[in-house]
């Protein structure tokens, strides 16, 4: 090693990381952060753990935590440069998977984890949870950012997110309610969610599409970022005033893969495809990919972001409700005796 460089100090900066970055993001998030402040968070951000009183109106409550990511739909927004819904996408996966037992969720907190901290692209992808946790009605308690040199490729990062709600023990929605003769109700997505995107990449770097074309008077890569629809507020209200026997979030996997896990093993699905109108996005991955229906219901979530089961007598009732509340919601099947030889649903 050369006399002159011998005895230098080599920084934790030098190596890449850059501790008052870390600090300048805090201290810009803290802001939006308090906008999702509940009565029950104890304390603010910057501490080792953050402390949640559980709600009084609960008499027995059951925690129910969750934990997703947003998959590779990252890859495009880093291609796009557009960063603003990912963290709106972070917290839909992560609540609307809790939601379905009925929990209502209480508090989130993200993991951040990328090569270098970009101060800027990390507050707009925070102003994008902070958003998603406005509209799930929880609270922004804490997190995690990682400044890992070497990791990512430049621009690049990675989202984690956590949930934690909770829910009386005697409503818990477990699916042990569904018998046959009920209604499957479906609610629109907003889009493709946050699943299928090595797909939708591969078709795009497949059919070379200009993703700024105009796509049904909106660009291509606007729909594609569009952000996971967030239920929470809508199913909250509907399961105070409806009996709802089960509720499958329909993400990777499709209506093909997501309903069987709230179904008893001798119940199936009967699903008319007829019965809602396929979003022009997904007519359009189904043509370019030369998709049949079965690969395209157990890929993408074609236009139905979240199945609801009730009685038949409840159906219209929770219809009814669900479209005051502002959602698209359709009639998409119905329950019926299962053939142990075939699929727990079928699509017609």
């Amino acid at each position: 090693m050369p006399k002159d460089t011998k005895n230098k100090t080599i920084s934790y900066k030098d190596a890449g990381v850059d501790i008052e970055a870390g600090e300048q993001l805090i201290n810009r998030i803290k802001p939006f952060a308090n906008q999702t402040k509940r009565k029950e968070s104890i304390g603010g951000l910057g501490g080792f753990g953050s402390l949640f009183e559980i709600p009084e109106k609960f008499k027995k409550p059951v925690l129910v935590s969750g934990t997703d990511g947003v998959g590779t739909k990252l890859k495009l927004a880093f291609d796009l440069n557009k960063h603003e819904t990912i963290g709106q996408d972070l917290v839909a996966m992560c609540v609307n998977d809790i939601l379905v037992q009925g929990a209502e969720p209480l508090f989130f907190l993200d993991y951040y984890a990328c090569g270098k901290l970009e101060v800027d692209t990390a507050t707009i992808i925070i102003k994008g949870i902070v958003a998603g946790c406005l509209l799930a009605n929880c609270s922004l308690v804490g997190g995690e950012t990682a400044e890992m040199p070497g990791m990512y490729d430049e621009g690049e990062y990675d989202l984690a997110g956590f949930c934690v709600g909770a829910v009386e023990k005697n409503r818990i929605i477990n699916g042990s309610k569904v018998k046959e003769g009920n209604l499957v109700l479906g609610l629109a997505s907003s889009g493709a969610h946050s699943n299928g995107y090595s797909l939708i990449r591969k078709i795009i770097s497949h059919s070379k599409v200009d993703l700024n074309k105009d796509f049904y008077g909106e660009k291509l890569s606007d729909v594609l970022m569009k952000p996971t629809k967030i239920y929470v507020k809508s199913i909250l209200s509907l399961i105070e005033k409806v009996n709802v026997n089960a509720m499958a979030h329909i993400t990777g996997g499709g209506i093909m893969e997501n309903l069987p896990r709230v179904l008893p093993i001798h119940l199936s699905a009967k699903i008319n495809k007829k019965s809602w109108e396929l979003p022009h996005l997904f007519q359009w991955l189904k043509d370019e990919a030369n998709l049949n229906d079965t690969e395209l219901y157990k890929t993408f979530n074609c236009g139905i972001g979240m199945a609801i089961i009730v009685d038949e007598k409840d159906a219209q009732e929770a219809s009814n409700l669900l479209r005051e509340l502002g959602e698209e919601v359709h009639v998409i099947g119905r329950i019926e005796q299962s053939d142990k030889d075939e699929h727990q649903v079928k699509i017609t």
